[in-house]
């Protein structure tokens, strides 16, 4: 609702990294009745979710119906997908290098089962007519419409059949779809990358690289994935149309849930944004961005294996600002 007759706001989460490693799928089981079930996971963070206009996740796993598996080749059960649209998320995030894990079932049977527990996917496509349609992401909350684009560097080799598409970070492709968003006339433009060299945590002249070029060509902020650590967050000048700029780079967001253990590795970040439309003056700006961390549990106080996601502003200050 607007705040007044000509300002409008909305609130954006980004989430990183949503993996099922073989010990989550374990702790998943329930042999009663042969089923897996997740909202465990998102426990905590729900409430959190919920509170947003607009909650993004990174979907690190296929959902190819059957053959569940962790790492290398991640397929997990449907009912992920589900606990995630509980939690509050609107959108998962497809294009990353595990999204070829299980074959053309595993890029089909997922957008299927996205779009089945009411959400929406970005960067992986049926066929051409799916990707012309759905690309990019157009989303009107609050009377603001945000375009949103996703693309990765690669399926670890795994080649994606025809007809299926998942985004792949070119230069060429993403300039295309760049003059696409603003033919939508969005009021603001996002693109969530899956680059960058795993556990470094600082981005490399690849990503930076891209990140200006994708400034330049019109996009307003960028979301990062990939490295499973949380790199830095970032204010980036350039130029656009003869005038200086400055774009917000969240450059990685680290794990959300996953396995993983190690110093860095066993949480993450969201990323909350807040955006202000303002018709009087016909611009839509970023006006508040902050960062809220997670860790993951692992263990209960029986040592079973209970996964879930705990939010930094359960026990102090909600944001970290800048």
């Amino acid at each position: 609702m607007p705040e007044s007759d000509t300002t409008y706001k909305l609130t954006m989460l980004f989430a990183g990294d949503v993996m099922m490693h073989s010990p989550q799928l374990d702790a998943a089981y329930n042999s009663t009745d042969g089923q897996y079930y997740f909202d465990n996971n998102f426990r905590f963070v729900k409430p959190l979710i919920s509170n947003y206009d607009i909650a993004i996740a990174n979907l690190e796993t296929t959902l190819p119906g059957e053959g569940y598996s962790g790492y290398p080749q991640f397929g997990s059960p449907d009912n992920l997908a589900k606990s995630l649209g509980w939690a509050g998320f609107d959108i998962l995030a497809n294009a990353n290098n595990h999204a070829a894990d299980k074959g053309s079932k595993g890029i089909q049977r997922t957008i299927d089962i996205i779009e089945h527990e009411g959400m929406q996917h970005t960067g992986s496509y049926k066929d051409t007519i799916n990707r012309e349609n759905e690309n990019p992401l157009i989303i009107i909350r609050n009377n603001i419409k945000v375009a949103i684009l996703n693309y990765t560097y690669g399926t670890n080799g795994i080649k994606v059949n025809k007809p299926y598409i998942i985004n792949p970070i070119d230069t060429v492709l993403i300039h295309a779809d760049l003059k696409k968003a603003k033919y939508y006339q969005p009021d603001y433009t996002i693109v969530y990358f899956h680059w960058g060299n795993e556990y470094q945590r600082n981005p490399d002249a690849t990503q930076r690289n891209i990140a200006e070029f994708t400034f330049e060509k019109g996009a307003d902020l960028i979301i990062g994935a990939h490295p499973h650590v949380i790199q830095p967050i970032e204010e980036i000048t350039y130029r656009r149309g003869g005038k200086k700029r400055t774009g917000v780079v969240f450059w990685s967001l680290g794990n959300y849930i996953s396995n993983q253990r190690n110093q860095y590795q066993d949480g993450g970040i969201m990323a909350h944004l807040e955006l202000t439309k303002n018709t009087k003056k016909g611009e839509t700006t970023l006006t508040d961005y902050a960062y809220i961390p997670a860790w993951v549990n692992k263990a209960s106080r029986t040592m079973q294996k209970d996964y879930f996601i705990l939010p930094v502003s359960m026990y102090h200050s909600r944001y970290y600002h800048f």
